[in-house]
């Protein structure tokens, strides 16, 4: 099979598209990995952790490592997940991967989330990667990545999220995410107001417990920002990647990676290079000016938050116009209330994917909370087209509200 015959496959394989639970990947992992070499970061937390897993990779590639990179979702291209040396694998490497996982699994029915994970890992094993950082898809106690043990864990934020899976408050989603604790290993905390249950369950598990604010902090300055923890770093240069929140993103993967010398050895010029070249596409993506175009993959109530603060820091003097779509399982009226000081007039459109929310719905949101300054399309790329129709030279268009939002865009920019 070709890797569009492989993913159609794996999408009907397992009858749940989200089955927590690590029975059945332990399995197969004992028989396909039973016994992995590589070192391991897994990353979790509700937002940031796809730009953390950036500046991890950034950095330790700089510093001259070899490194696999596991991240989820994608927007454009499956290829996009799995990493090797700054690279994203072939179809052929794919494919591979999916055959060994094939074989190895017998009868054990996988989700399409379990196999793609038990296949990164079996391609970075083949590679020899010198470090694997693994991206946490849902949770952390439950989810395939914690079928491996995490040399170090880090958790950047922990918020309201998932709540069918993972409970309705802080403190037990973060039950869920300290999973990927490990005894003796490092766990690094990035949230600067951490519920009481992630360093309990570090204490309880034995593990190296380092928050940001007690075991390293940084500050911003006029042109740069310090970092302060097993090192000094001062006036780094600001990551290419904008927002103050992606310093603390930032500041986060550099604990993580002092927590593992003298293993892995960080010199100051690969902090420098890594925050210069550590990208993610849909994290406060500026796609042209005049109008600007700007994507943002925001989808709950803290990442609009983070937006909103963005957006509010660089003004323009026209218009903001949002190209808006969610998915109906997610709160739709809590990142309306984050955006809605930020934004002019809203675009909106139903999403036709699995649990996408009709137009109607997100309609309902917007006048629930008093905002009349909204037109609904048929589709996000009506919509876009649209904006762009409206916006003058001053103004600006923001997309957010889900992945699937972003990805629609960028098919229509990128091709």
């Amino acid at each position: 099979m070709n890797l569009a015959q492989w993913l159609d496959y794996l999408e009907g394989l397992h009858p749940q598209v989200i089955d927590l639970g690590l029975e059945r990947v332990a399995q197969v992992r004992g028989t396909l990995l039973p016994l992995v070499r590589t070192p391991i970061i897994i990353v979790g937390g509700t937002n940031g952790k796809g730009s953390t897993c950036a500046y991890l990779e950034s950095m330790l590639s700089a510093a001259g490592y070899r490194v696999g990179l596991y991240t989820s979702p994608h927007l454009l291209r499956y290829n996009e997940r799995v990493r090797i040396a700054q690279t994203e694998v072939s179809d052929a490497a794919l494919c591979a991967a999916f055959a060994a996982i094939e074989a190895a699994r017998g009868s054990v029915s996988l989700s399409y989330f379990e196999f793609g994970t038990l296949a990164a890992m079996w391609l970075f094993e083949q590679a020899a990667v010198d470090i694997a950082i693994l991206e946490v898809g849902l949770g952390g106690r439950l989810d395939a990545v914690n079928v491996f043990d995490a040399d170090c864990a880090v958790i950047t934020s922990i918020d309201i999220d998932h709540t069918e899976y993972l409970g309705t408050t802080r403190e037990q989603i973060a039950r869920e995410k300290a999973g990927i604790f490990r005894a003796g290993r490092p766990a690094v905390c990035g949230d600067v107001a951490p519920p009481s249950v992630l360093q309990d369950e570090a204490r309880r598990l034995g593990a190296d417990w380092r928050a940001i604010g007690e075991a390293f902090q940084f500050r911003k300055q006029v042109s740069g920002w310090d970092y302060q923890g097993v090192q000094h770093y001062r006036n780094l240069p600001l990551p290419v990647m904008r927002g103050d929140y992606q310093l603390n993103n930032a500041a986060t993967a550099i604990a993580a990676l002092e927590s593992l010398a003298p293993v892995f050895a960080l010199k100051e010029h690969a902090v420098r290079e890594g925050l210069l070249h550590a990208r993610v596409p849909g994290r406060f993506q500026i796609m042209a000016e005049k109008p600007q175009r700007i994507l943002d993959v925001a989808h709950n109530p803290h990442g609009a938050s983070a937006l909103a603060a963005n957006l509010a820091q660089t003004p323009v003097s026209g218009k903001t116009y949002a190209v808006f779509a969610m998915l109906a399982d997610k709160d739709i009226a809590g990142v309306v209330a984050a955006m809605s000081g930020v934004v002019d007039v809203w675009y909106i459109a139903g999403l036709d994917v699995p649990r996408g929310a009709p137009a109607e719905m997100i309609q309902n949101a917007l006048t629930a909370a008093g905002i009349s300054e909204v037109l609904a399309m048929d589709n996000v790329e009506s919509a876009w087209t649209f904006a762009c129709e409206q916006a003058r030279e001053n103004d600006r268009i923001c997309v957010f509200g889900s992945f699937y939002t972003v990805a629609a865009i960028l098919r229509l920019i990128v091709g």
